[in-house]
């Protein structure tokens, strides 16, 4: 006969039925052990020996993490050894907490999971796994709130710099011109315009500077009747007028006058329009020819700065450049073997060569040259040996210079084709008040757990026991 199993529980102790049930073995196993699992275990109900072989606090402080599925169990301790990030900080992780399942859910890239928690299990080591996008893995940091620096190291390690911060001007008008003078040309049309121009200007400067040195084509500029007629003049004089409108518009829409003035293109901007006003002053008031011709060479030489320019615009010469720059001891140690050879070899060829009639070796300075010459392979002729003697020191060299040369060149290559190879982020926008603000409340409303499944204090427990038998 069956029984019937009525009421909440048919006065047998166990809470809440779904109605009239039959009292058979079954349905009694299926109710029990959905009340057990609806308790949480208790230390209490496991037995001596497996409280004496795990200790209360080993099991006590493991945490569940579940990330898309796959679950992840580690040590409380663990993850706060890092209470600024979102795993680490309990009131952070609170809305991703499941009260059914008693988890942590993160519906995010379950690839980059293992190497996050690593992060925490290594006291800051993070690797990127190999199947993991950079972009994806940087998200994913970014989510879990992991340092900055942590993100840009492992970044600079991938070949990313950290992108410069770069301040907006205030007003609509200095932003507009800001745009178009120091933004990238991809970013604005009006950007690339004016960096065409700029490049225009600057080849028809540097080129009527060449063509003015061809004495058939350059004129007598200190004449009255050509000194300002003269057409390398007038290109002068309106390459100058867009280099002056250049500096103004830079220097109105820059968000830092005084960092543009003290960088590097900023002096080269500046001194792009001072020629052509010293070539008007000193023709006008400058009477001594020899000195109006001596001021006009020094201009020449000074406008011949202007191919700096380019550099604004190709990143190769920008590349080279930094190179150089962080080559220089390695150029250093370079010159300083240069000077030991030059001066080692020049006095061993004078000795040899000075009692030679008619040599050219009359000092040890005078054989500066000829042993620099010859160490770099390139041996104009002007300074021969004539003893055998003299020839074997002077192949030495030659030999000695290649070798010299030839060891730091690798150096300074795999500088620069790391350099080169080097991406950089896009700069970040320092922005004002009212968009940070905007930008603070968009990440306090980050989506996380449905209100239905977020439970009050006294329902989510830190910790995640385990169930003995």
């Amino acid at each position: 006969m069956e029984a019937v199993w009525a009421g909440a529980g048919g006065g047998l102790g166990v809470p809440g039925t779904y109605g009239d049930v039959p009292l058979t073995p079954t349905t009694l196993r299926r109710n029990y052990a959905a009340w057990f699992r609806s308790q949480p275990p208790r230390w209490r109900d496991a037995s001596p020996s497996v409280r004496q072989k795990y200790p209360q606090s080993y099991h006590r402080n493991r945490v569940i993490i579940n990330v898309s599925g796959m679950r992840i169990e580690t040590q409380l301790d663990t993850l706060n050894r890092y209470p600024n990030t979102l795993l680490g900080d309990e009131e952070k992780r609170r809305k991703y907490y499941d009260p059914v399942k008693r988890e942590y859910f993160f519906d995010r890239h379950r690839p980059s999971a293992e190497a996050i928690l690593a992060f925490y299990q290594t006291h800051g080591t993070l690797t990127r796994p190999f199947e993991v996008p950079l972009d994806v893995f940087t998200d994913e940091l970014k989510f879990f709130e992991i340092d900055p620096e942590s993100i840009a190291q492992i970044r600079a390690a991938e070949g990313f710099v950290k992108g410069k911060v770069r301040k907006i001007p205030q007003t609509e008008t200095q932003r507009k011109i800001w745009e178009m003078t120091d933004c990238s040309p991809e970013e604005f049309f009006k950007a690339k315009i004016f960096s065409y121009l700029c490049i225009v200007f600057t080849l028809l400067s540097t080129g009527a500077l060449c063509l003015e040195t061809i004495p058939s084509l350059s004129g007598v500029l200190t004449e009255e009747q050509t000194q300002f007629n003269n057409a390398f003049f007038v290109i002068e004089a309106v390459s100058a007028t867009f280099f002056a409108i250049e500096v103004s518009l830079r220097l109105f829409g820059s968000p830092d006058i005084r960092k543009y003035a003290r960088s590097k293109l900023g002096l080269l901007d500046l001194t792009s329009a001072l020629p052509v006003m010293v070539n008007a002053i000193v023709l006008l008031h400058v009477q001594d020819v020899a000195t109006v011709q001596r001021v006009l060479r020094y201009m020449r030489f000074l406008r011949s700065f202007r191919v700096f320019k380019l550099s604004r615009y190709s990143r190769g010469l920008r590349i080279i450049g930094e190179a150089l720059a962080n080559s220089s001891s390695d150029i250093a140690m370079l010159l300083v073997f240069m000077a030991i050879l030059v001066v080692l070899f020049a006095a061993g060829m004078y000795f040899v060569e000075v009692n030679v009639p008619g040599t050219a070796y009359t000092s040890i300075p005078e054989g500066f040259w000829w042993a620099l010459v010859t160490m770099v392979t390139l041996g104009y002729g002007d300074m021969t040996p004539t003893t055998g003697l003299g020839k074997f020191i002077g192949s030495l060299l030659a030999l000695a210079g290649i070798l010299t040369i030839a060891l730091p060149v690798p150096i300074i290559v795999t500088r620069f084709d790391v350099i080169y190879s080097t991406n950089e982020d896009p700069p970040e926008e320092e922005a004002g008040e009212d968009i940070r603000e905007e930008l603070e409340e968009a990440e306090d409303e980050e989506p996380g757990m449905p209100q239905t499944m977020i439970s009050s204090d006294r329902l989510i427990p830190e910790i995640i026991t385990t169930d003995f038998s």
